[in-house]
C-alpha cells in the first residue's frame, strides 16, 4: 500500500512539534499488520519510536468519530491496570492528515494468532497462563469506574441489554438491500436465538466499559511470559454490560476439536494447555463482583451479534461488493456461531 498518499510525514512532523514532542524528521516509517483495515504506521521521531493509527484510506461514515472515541478511551485508561497501548497524543482534527488520528507507544509483544514464539510454543503452562491473563484483561477493564475516568456520556447504558436484539435484527434485515444475498434463512436458528434472548434477558446489570470485540485476535502478549502486553483494536468500545466481553470470548473460543471452532485462525498452535471455556468463566467469576449466573445469555448474544456483523460481508460479497472467498469464509463463521448459540439455547 502507498501509505504516503494518506500520511504526509512533513505535516505529521510539524503537528508533533506543535504538540511538544520536539523537532525532527520522521524516519524508518513502515506499516504494521493488524486485524483491521486501519493504517498503523511505526516510525522514529526525535529519538523515540511511535505508532500512528488512522482510519482506512477509504473512509467510512463513522471512521473519524470511531478514531476520536478510541483516543478518548485510551486516554481514560492511562492510569488503570488495563494493559493497553499508551496514548502519546491525539489529533481529532481531520485537516492535518485528512482524517482523525492518534499516536501511541509501540507495544512490545506479539499477536498470538500470528504464531507463538519458541518460549510459548514449548511450554503448556505458559499457554495456560495466556488463557487466564486474557480473562484478567477484561476483569480489569470491567472494574474501571468509567465516570471517575471521564467517560460519562461515552455510551448509552440505559436499556443497553433491551436494545441489543432489535438493533441487530434490523441490521440483518438491512442486508436484504444487497442483490443475491442468500437471506436470513441460510443462518440456522436466527429467529430461535433472537426469541430466546428476548425471553431470558437479565433484568439488570451494572454499567461499565466494554471492549466490544474481545478475543484472541485483539490482544498481544509479552515475549517473556504468558501475560498480556496490551488489548488492541478499540473500535467497538463503549459503555455497556462488561459481561458481554466475557460472552464474546466464549463465543469465539476454540472448541474441543477444530470442527467445533467458530472463527478460523483462533486455534493457536499448539493448543494444548489453554484453559477450556468453563475454566475461563470460573477465573472471571473469582475476580469480579458481577453476577455471572446468566453468562450463557451473554455468550448467545455475542454469537448473535458477531454472526450478524460477519454476515454483512457475505451479503456484500453476494452483490459483488466484497471478495467472494472472504464472504464465504465469514458466512461459514456466522453459521458456526449460530450453531454454537443453539447449543446453549437447547
Amino acid at each position: 500500500m502507498d501509505w504516503q498518499a494518506y500520511i504526509d510525514t512533513g505535516k505529521l512532523a510539524k503537528w508533533m512539534a506543535g504538540q511538544g514532542l520536539g523537532d525532527g524528521e520522521v524516519t524508518g516509517a513502515h506499516l504494521l499488520g493488524g486485524g483491521t483495515q486501519n493504517l498503523l504506521l511505526r516510525f522514529d521521531y526525535n529519538g523515540r519510536s511511535l505508532v500512528l493509527r488512522r482510519p482506512p484510506p477509504h473512509l467510512r461514515a463513522n471512521s473519524n468519530e470511531t478514531m476520536r472515541r478510541e483516543m478518548r478511551m485510551l486516554e481514560a485508561l492511562a492510569d488503570s491496570d488495563v494493559p493497553h497501548p499508551r496514548l502519546v497524543a491525539g489529533c481529532p482534527d481531520e485537516a492535518v492528515l485528512g482524517a482523525a488520528f492518534y499516536l501511541m507507544e509501540p507495544v512490545e509483544g506479539f499477536a498470538p494468532v500470528n504464531g507463538l514464539p519458541e518460549l510459548h510454543a514449548s511450554d503448556a503452562a505458559i499457554r495456560h497462563r495466556m488463557g487466564l491473563s486474557l480473562v484478567e484483561g477484561i476483569t480489569a477493564l470491567g472494574a474501571v469506574d468509567y465516570q471517575a475516568v471521564g467517560l460519562t456520556g461515552f455510551g448509552k447504558p440505559d436499556n443497553y441489554l433491551e436494545r441489543q436484539v432489535n438493533r441487530w435484527r434490523q441490521q440483518l434485515k438491512g442486508y436484504g438491500d444487497f442483490p443475491g444475498w442468500s437471506g436470513p434463512q441460510a443462518i440456522p436458528g436466527v429467529e430461535t436465538v433472537a426469541g430466546w434472548l428476548d425471553r431470558h434477558r437479565p433484568s439488570s446489570f451494572e454499567p461499565g466499559i466494554i471492549h466490544g470485540d474481545y478475543h484472541l485476535g485483539n490482544v498481544m502478549y509479552r515475549h517473556d511470559s504468558g501475560e498480556l502486553a496490551a488489548i488492541v483494536d478499540w473500535e467497538l468500545t463503549t459503555i455497556g454490560d462488561p459481561l458481554l466481553d466475557l460472552g464474546w470470548l466464549l463465543a469465539t473460543w476454540p472448541g474441543e476439536t477444530p470442527a467445533d471452532d467458530t472463527i478460523e485462525g483462533f486455534r493457536i498452535q499448539p493448543w494444548e494447555g489453554f484453559p477450556d471455556a468453563d475454566e475461563l468463566v470460573e477465573h472471571y467469576r473469582a475476580r469480579t463482583h458481577r453476577d455471572t449466573s446468566s453468562i450463557d445469555w451473554y455468550a448467545v448474544l455475542a454469537c448473535y451479534k458477531l454472526g450478524i456483523i460477519l454476515e454483512g460481508t457475505h451479503a456484500r460479497a453476494c452483490a459483488g461488493k466484497a471478495p467472494k472467498a472472504t464472504g464465504d469464509l465469514l458466512h461459514a463463521s456466522t453459521v458456526a456461531l449460530f450453531e454454537r448459540a443453539l447449543g446453549w439455547v437447547r
